[in-house]
């Protein structure tokens, strides 16, 4: 089944993602310092959603690598929580204004395929005009630099029109790359953008730093204003506690040195412009498969 997208708004370059956007993101592998998550966690704490549609977790999740918890509600009463992922969609959106639906959730274990076409055939349904998954990896970088955000398509009209790269990547993938890819094939433009993280903090506090700059780069990429809370201060804070730790620490203030002193010839004016997107592919070739909060690399 063929999906056209909205180009309202679209330039003569190429297409737009549209005005009706799946933003994606989900807890696990692709989420290194909980930049992805807590992403999408802002834009639905922003407004008023309601559940569209949320998937059996009997069928796609393995319950002795995500295992349900138990919580007390108001009344004190001890319920079970199952692991999940839903789609939202937003209650109220001013007229012309870009709605953001969410997915997120927990990387599902198993029967990705069905997982993904659930969520696209709901996408479909709902007229869905663009999906753009958010991740988050562990990375050779510094925290006092700006966080690094590879931002990539399959789709030749939506690199062309909104300077996107194509990977070359080839090796094992997360949930996010079947998603993105069942959208292009049913006619869906699908972009991915991928928040590089200090590894040397990322598997032990969230990086309000990368969650600010994912929310930037989307801004960017859907031609919307994003909601970013207090992201700006958090940020602040987030990058002076490394700063204060690395004083007191001779061998982590020489290796964020290093780290710096790369990061800034990458960057440098003699720098191919290409530095980044070739950074990102050669992590992922040598990472060995794993990734997320677990000090395994996303995808």
């Amino acid at each position: 089944m063929e999906h056209e997208a909205d180009t309202a708004g679209a330039t003569p370059s190429g297409p737009t993602l549209g005005r009706r956007i799946i933003v994606a993101a989900f807890d696990g592998w692709n989420d290194a310092g909980e930049a992805a998550t807590s992403a999408v966690g802002l834009l639905l704490a922003d407004g008023g959603y309601e559940p569209v549609l949320s998937v059996d977790p009997e069928l796609y999740f393995d319950y002795q690598y995500t295992r349900p918890t138990v919580e007390a509600d108001s009344e004190g009463r001890r319920r079970l929580r199952w692991p999940e992922a839903t789609l939202h969609r937003p209650l109220h959106t001013p007229d012309g204004a870009t709605e953001f639906w969410i997915l997120s959730g927990v990387e599902p274990a198993r029967a990705w395929q069905a997982f993904a076409a659930e969520f696209v055939d709901a996408a479909l349904r709902e007229d869905i005009t663009g999906f753009v998954t958010l991740g988050s990896m562990m990375a050779d970088v510094p925290h006092t630099r700006p966080i690094s955000i590879f931002a990539g398509s399959d789709n030749d009209g939506l690199r062309a029109a909104l300077s996107l790269e194509r990977s070359s990547y080839e090796g094992p993938v997360g949930v996010l790359s079947v998603l993105g890819d069942a959208a292009e094939r049913a006619g869906i433009p699908s972009a991915s953008l991928w928040a590089s993280v200090p590894h040397y903090v990322a598997g032990h506090t969230p990086s309000p730093k990368a969650t600010l700059a994912l929310l930037d780069r989307l801004e960017e990429l859907a031609a919307a204003d994003v909601p970013r809370g207090t992201l700006a201060a958090e940020a602040a804070t987030w990058e002076a506690t490394i700063d204060a730790a690395a004083a007191d620490d001779d061998e982590m203030r020489e290796y964020i040195h290093q780290l710096e002193q790369a990061r800034d010839t990458v960057e440098s004016p003699e720098a191919s412009g290409d530095a980044i997107a070739q950074a990102f592919e050669s992590y992922l070739r040598r990472s060995d498969g794993r990734g997320g909060k677990d000090d395994r690399p996303g995808r």
